[in-house]
């Protein structure tokens, strides 16, 4: 298997592209800082992992912005600290000042002269919007879970993705899944038979930080800890041809 065997690549985005480890842990500092003793950024981001996944299984339909502004609510309750339904809210629309890691757009800009880049990603359209400008390119897709009404891991996303590009005429064969979360993404992945690509950002550290635990170690058909990897494997991949 190359990665000149497939014309799509589909993207998750926050964990990828968007560094939402840091856009997380700078959008709670008004609770962190009230928190005491000081946790780790390694434990905030786990406490707002499982928030975050049982939220997201108990309103699939709930748009991610006013998801995420429950999740700033439990995780208050959780650490016995006061909060405002105002910074819940602010919270929510952090996402638009989420960073993208710095070889996010280079590494897209390069990718999109030889693939078709579709985004399926746990966030509504709106705030996708904010990174999408941050990401400066143009993608084929946009699929978000606003759009589909669940949050991945649920099969449902993966789904819906399959059928829309397979009605655009992109088979299943040319599709690699590339993500950074085991949890949701490579292992749905496996399951619908996608070859995966995995952008291991969390390479230097230990443990899952804001996605769960997926259980058991999906299979990886590729693994970079970067796009800019990710990008000069597929030049020597061209370069071999």
């Amino acid at each position: 298997m190359k990665l000149t065997d497939f014309d799509t690549l589909t993207f998750d985005c926050y964990g990828t592209l968007i560094d939402w480890e840091t856009g997380i842990f700078e959008g709670l500092r008004p609770l962190l800082e009230r928190v005491a003793p000081a946790l780790t950024r390694d434990q905030v981001l786990e406490a707002h992992a499982r928030h975050e996944s049982s939220q997201q299984k108990y309103t699939p339909g709930k748009r991610y912005q006013a998801l995420l502004a429950i999740v700033y609510k439990r995780l208050a309750e959780e650490w016995g600290v006061p909060f405002t339904q105002e910074e819940c809210i602010a919270y929510g629309r952090s996402i638009r000042e989420w960073p993208a890691f710095a070889d996010s757009a280079d590494a897209l800009r390069y990718l999109k002269q030889h693939y078709k880049l579709v985004i399926l990603s746990n966030v509504d359209n709106e705030s996708f919007a904010h990174s999408n400008a941050r990401l400066q390119v143009d993608f084929d897709a946009i699929i978000t879970a606003e759009d589909v009404g669940s949050y991945k891991p649920s099969p449902r996303n993966f789904e819906y993705m399959l059928e829309k590009l397979g009605a655009r005429g992109i088979r299943k064969e040319k599709i690699l899944h590339t993500a950074e979360s085991l949890f949701h993404d490579h292992k749905p992945a496996n399951g619908f038979g996608l070859a995966s690509c995995w952008i291991y950002r969390r390479h230097s550290k230990p443990g899952f930080g804001a996605t769960m635990d997926p259980g058991s170690q999906p299979r990886i058909d590729f693994r970079f800890n970067s796009m800019a990897e990710l990008a000069d494997a597929h030049r020597e991949a061209l370069h071999g041809k």
